[in-house]
């Protein structure tokens, strides 16, 4: 194994980031597809804590752009879904409200909803809005309000916004106060963020993870 150094600083920065994520809170790219807007979505789910982003789309095209945006941000995961339907149906039965970022018959402001609660968020494609497989599927509707004469924000910027107000409830409720996920994941999700290249070798080999010390030092075993 290549002898790779990190720092007992950055090590800790790492888990730190780690610890303050929120596995049940998430961002559904419903056929989002332009590359600007599709990194912007995901810079901003990883400044809010989340861990998985996910997106959908029917287009080729788009889908490659989708899965363009892995590399965005390493700090964030990305799961495709083949369909709008599917990737509503995963996220309900992890227990997750459906929240559908639209304008029309319902909507509320998005101020009005509960964050805290295990939340996925709907954001739609830039000029057509989400899907009908999503509108119908939606526990509800929720839109930005607007007070000019643009009639809406850009999708990326109206994702920060609807995001920052989930962090802003999260943070009151002190759902960042402690890690969200078992010790068992953050340690091999700590091991892939500190040794990415490791990592993906010794997943490639089908080997288990080493151990790391207190400052992200990786533990040699005598044999």
């Amino acid at each position: 194994m290549p002898k790779i150094v990190i720092t007992p600083e950055r090590f800790a920065r790492i888990r730190q980031l780690l610890e303050h994520r929120q596995p049940d809170l998430t961002v559904l790219m419903d056929n989002v597809n332009k590359p600007h807007n599709l990194s912007a979505i995901v810079r901003s789910c990883d400044a809010v804590g989340i861990e998985t982003v996910h997106a959908v789309s029917q287009d080729k095209i788009i889908r490659n752009r989708q899965s363009a945006a892995r590399g965005s941000d390493k700090w964030v995961r990305l799961r495709l879904h083949d369909g709008t339907k599917d990737a509503v149906g995963f996220l309900r039965k992890q227990g997750m409200q459906i929240l559908v970022a639209h304008v029309g018959e319902g909507s509320v402001d998005f101020r009005e909803m509960d964050y805290t609660v295990p939340t996925a968020i709907v954001m739609g494609a830039e000029l057509h809005g989400p899907s009908g497989a999503a509108i119908d599927r939606a526990d509800s509707l929720i839109h930005v309000p607007m007070q000019g004469m643009v009639e809406s924000l850009n999708v990326s910027v109206a994702a920060a916004v609807i995001l920052f107000e989930a962090q802003r409830q999260r943070m009151d409720a002190g759902l960042y106060d402690k890690p969200g996920f078992p010790e068992s994941y953050l340690k091999r999700r700590l091991f892939e963020l500190a040794y990415p290249v490791v990592s993906k070798k010794l997943s490639e080999q089908g080997l288990d993870y080493p151990e790391l010390d207190a400052g992200g030092r990786i533990v040699r075993h005598r044999r």
